[in-house]
């Protein structure tokens, strides 16, 4: 019996050394590559204007710049964005994020729209259809009434005369990313007119280079599975999730009906998601509408397409009828999404961030990290301040556990004497060590109780802090971004050798790994070293050198973990560690710390002596 648990330890821990090295080489190392060629695009694109326009055109989609000189355009500028209006279509298909940047040197702002006619064109707006005709369609020739540049405080207005209408769109956008297109749609014809809103969000690309946490052309981070990417909507008070990949295959939502809308009575909104940015159809929340993916588009070859269709309105000769619908464009952070959420009546908005299965956890630490934030004023401040509130409901549970680990370290030497009195009966051995923990009290599984409870709280700090903007470029102690990996390594020195940067030195194939590591990961295989420390060693050579080398293997797999989840984990094994002294100590338990402490007090009073 013994030799069989003997073999399936070792089989448990050989599988989970092979899981953290596979980590390592299947995500890890892609993320590398993909911020390696981030850098790229970005010193590309900084030479666009100087990259010959014939060559350009026969290679397909146009340089940005040009693409937006090819068209007439209203400017706009608001507090956080700023971009423009093509007229013709009456487009939103040039938008840059003013708050958010690709890097955090912040030399370049994120760009979240961008036109048709470039690399990755990606739009959104509201048509009018009458019929299977559209009225005011991709490429209507819509005017500008009167002058100026869409500010928040300045709205403009479109005009539009077609097919026996004329449209008078007025578009405003408040101080964060909401904009809000009123139409008064005016029969001038001599028969009655029936047409219905149609709002659409358009992608053009391969979904591996959507828009991700940078620039297009780096592809998507969430193919790891951790945060949502692709159609994100609600509908009759229902979340619906597609990521990219599904979508542009063409298969269906979850619940989608045969016709492949969804129907909604009233409230909702329907659009494309990335990690940190978000285009959304806000159709006016009192009236019904249907929302859908353009599967014929797909069919075809075309680009994505998400579409809202509002109620069929009848206007009669000389008549108006005013229809207003919002789009939003922009970063999804919570207190902004929360606001539209309780100030515009849009239903669950704050879920358009990826809070996962594990909702009932991830919400409620977001909303003490944020809370937090705000008290503390720094991120990295409010993950540790975090960590302490976490622990202080578990610690009834650490203490019966440390308790349990305290007896069984002082009964080492009885189990070790038994060991060796029974090593040819091993079903005598396993007798007496069940007797001896009985008579002393000791629960050999005690001290695994607290990984039950840590496991799950782990991985939803992870998913919050990988999903949620706040870390993103948030600088604390040495480190400028915690949601990158520690920014030091060994190999220049944690930063004394300047001409070498520690994101070259992860970049070098194998070797990399090893001499990349930082000052945190380092931290936290040396806290996990001494936390084993504490803990009584398994009675079999082997098993215990390989729990000594796990601290080595789990510090290279938070190598490539966000600053800020690691300083989360060196935190929380300090205070471990502390809580577990003391229990031990109390309990009267001899630790190697102690031994350790004691042998350099003893040094330290010798020449007195």
């Amino acid at each position: 019996m013994e030799k069989e648990d003997q073999r399936n330890f070792l089989l448990a821990l050989v599988a989970m050394i092979a899981f953290v090295f596979l980590y390592q080489f299947f995500v890890m190392e892609p993320a590398q590559k993909r911020y390696e060629a981030q850098q790229a695009i970005i010193a590309a694109q900084q030479q666009v204007a100087s990259v010959d326009t014939a060559a350009a055109e026969a290679a397909g989609p146009k340089p940005l710049p040009e693409a937006l000189a090819a068209a007439t355009r209203i400017k706009f500028d608001a507090p956080s964005i700023d971009g423009s209006i093509r007229l013709a279509g009456a487009r939103l298909d040039d938008l840059q994020l003013k708050k958010h940047f690709l890097t955090v040197e912040r030399t370049e702002e994120v760009r979240l729209l961008r036109p048709e006619e470039s690399e990755f064109g990606y739009f959104t707006t509201y048509y009018w259809a009458s019929g299977n005709t559209l009225v005011a369609g991709r490429n209507s020739s819509w005017v500008q009434v009167g002058e100026g540049m869409l500010t928040s405080a300045t709205p403009v207005t479109l005009r539009l005369e077609s097919d026996g209408v004329r449209i008078d769109r007025e578009i405003s956008v408040d101080e964060n990313y909401l904009f809000t297109f009123r139409d008064t749609v005016t029969n001038i014809s001599d028969a009655l007119q029936a047409l219905r809103p149609i709002g659409s969000v358009e992608r053009h690309g391969d979904y591996k280079l959507f828009l991700n946490a940078t620039e297009p052309g780096v592809a998507a981070e969430a193919d790891n599975g951790l945060a949502h990417m692709g159609l994100m909507g609600v509908t009759n008070g229902t979340l619906r999730l597609q990521k990219y990949k599904p979508l542009m295959q063409s298969k269906p939502v979850k619940d989608e009906s045969q016709d492949g809308n969804f129907s909604t009575a009233t409230g909702g909104w329907w659009g494309l998601s990335d990690k940190y940015w978000m285009s959304a159809l806000i159709p006016g929340q009192a009236a019904p509408f249907t929302a859908s993916v353009n599967r014929a588009s797909l069919a075809r070859g075309g680009p994505l397409e998400v579409r809202t269709e509002g109620a069929e309105v009848s206007i009669a000769p000389g008549a108006s009828v005013t229809v207003e619908n919002r789009i939003f464009a922009g970063a999804k952070k919570f207190e902004i999404l929360r606001a539209y959420e309780e100030a515009q009546g849009i239903p669950q908005f704050v879920d358009a961030i990826d809070w996962g299965w594990a909702f009932f956890l991830t919400k409620p630490f977001f909303y003490v990290l944020h809370w937090l934030h705000g008290l503390v004023g720094s991120f990295g401040w409010a993950i540790l301040a975090f960590t302490v509130l976490v622990k202080l409901p578990l610690v009834p549970l650490y203490n019966a556990s440390f308790k349990s680990m305290a007896k069984l370290k002082k009964l080492q030497e009885p189990m070790k004497e038994i060991t060796e009195r029974f090593a040819a009966d091993p079903q005598r051995r396993q007798q007496e060590m069940m007797k001896l923990y009985k008579e002393t009290g000791a629960n050999p599984i005690g001290g695994c109780l607290p990984i039950l409870v840590t496991i799950p709280i782990f991985y939803a700090l992870y998913k919050t802090l990988y999903v949620t903007l706040d870390m993103r470029h948030e600088p604390f102690w040495y480190m400028k971004d915690l949601s990158a990996p520690d920014p030091t390594a060994i190999g220049n020195l944690f930063g004394l050798i300047p001409f070498w940067s520690g994101a070259d030195i992860k970049a070098i194939p194998v070797i990399g790994i090893i001499i990349g590591i930082g000052i945190l990961p380092l931290l936290y295989g040396a806290t996990m070293a001494v936390l084993q420390s504490l803990s009584p060693p398994p009675p079999d050579k082997m098993q215990a050198r390989i729990i000594m080398a796990l601290p080595i293997v789990f510090m290279f797999v938070f190598g490539g973990f966000a600053a800020g989840l690691v300083l989360y984990w060196v935190w929380s094994n300090v205070l471990t560690f502390i809580q577990q002294y003391t229990i031990m100590r109390m309990n009267g338990a001899e630790t190697e710390v102690g031994k350790f402490v004691a042998g350099l007090l003893g040094r330290r009073k010798a020449p007195a002596e």
